[in-house]
């Protein structure tokens, strides 16, 4: 698909825009990356991964929970997401796991460290810890992404760049907006993600990458991910809301079947989005899970 501009995309991202705004940047191989690395500065790192369109702004509520316990967390905003590059590249599973471990490796980020990631970000977070497993103390995944097929529907409207930009240009931002209506139960939290997102994408390129991705990451058929995520010997937990109309948790005993998640939580009354919606009962369910795993790296 060739880069475009779509419309609502008032504003440009690029060092001098970044200057006033938050957080930190690094530039990586493929573009700048827009990050932040916050916490007790002895704290165990937690890296969060998100999912398709989240940025890094996501996570605010649950790191400060997790910073509360001791915990220091890394948030970043992937490429086309947040302030990162809008890079012109094949947004595939590839480019995010790349961007993920050049990011550690930059910051000189203490090892092993706990991987959470989140709808596409637990896949990005599996094929990462499939590569890096030394680096990896745990791995969450929260309402992930990747089982059934894609829909017939979207494989052919997809499959042809020409069909694809048209349909991205000019209807890409309806159907975010739609896609932003089915991730969050509670209609007050789902007004103030739909805000903190669509003010990201006000940033040129953002409906560009949105589709780039849509395109050309492996979003379904990744049981294959799964079944060898699941050999892998580190400690696994798998979070659920159980209202999630995104990533249905109709699928959570196929993943269970993979994954072999040594805990499994479902939160009640809660969406897709669960480190947004219930941002301190996931940072309990996170801490209570490393704090089981230090005593039972202590007591074999």
């Amino acid at each position: 698909m060739k880069y475009f501009v779509a419309a609502g995309e008032d504003r440009r991202i690029d060092a001098a825009s970044r200057r006033g705004l938050r957080g930190s940047y690094l530039q990586l191989s493929d573009g700048v990356t827009h990050y932040e690395l916050t916490g007790p500065a002895d704290g165990e790192v937690v890296v969060l991964a998100g999912g398709l369109t989240i940025p890094l702004f996501y996570w605010d509520e649950m790191a400060a929970e997790l910073h509360s316990r001791g915990f220091r967390t890394l948030a970043y905003s992937g490429y086309g997401r947040g302030y990162s590059d809008r890079v012109v590249a094949r947004y595939g599973q590839a480019l995010f796991v790349r961007q993920l471990r050049e990011l550690v490796e930059s910051l000189a980020v203490p090892t092993p460290c706990h991987v959470v990631g989140t709808s596409m970000g637990a896949l990005i977070a599996m094929a990462y810890v499939s590569q890096y497993l030394s680096s990896t103390a745990t791995l969450t995944l929260i309402g992930p992404a990747g089982l059934g097929g894609r829909p017939r529907a979207q494989k052919l409207l997809l499959a042809n760049d020409a069909l694809a930009g048209v349909l991205a240009k000019y209807f890409g931002r309806r159907l975010l907006q739609q896609h932003l209506g089915h991730n969050v139960a509670d209609p007050n939290r789902a007004a103030a993600l739909a805000s903190m997102v669509g003010e990201a994408y006000r940033y040129e390129g953002s409906i560009y990458a949105f589709f780039e991705t849509l395109q050309h990451f492996s979003l379904f058929d990744q049981a294959g991910l799964y079944r060898h995520t699941g050999t892998l010997p580190l400690p696994k937990q798998l979070i659920w809301g159980c209202d999630d109309h995104v990533t249905p948790i109709t699928d959570a005993a196929e993943v269970c079947a993979l994954l072999q998640p040594d805990r499994y939580h479902v939160i009640d009354d809660c969406g897709h989005m669960a480190p947004f919606e219930r941002p301190t009962l996931v940072a309990e369910q996170l801490a209570a899970f490393y704090d089981t795993f230090h005593t039972d790296r202590l007591n074999p």
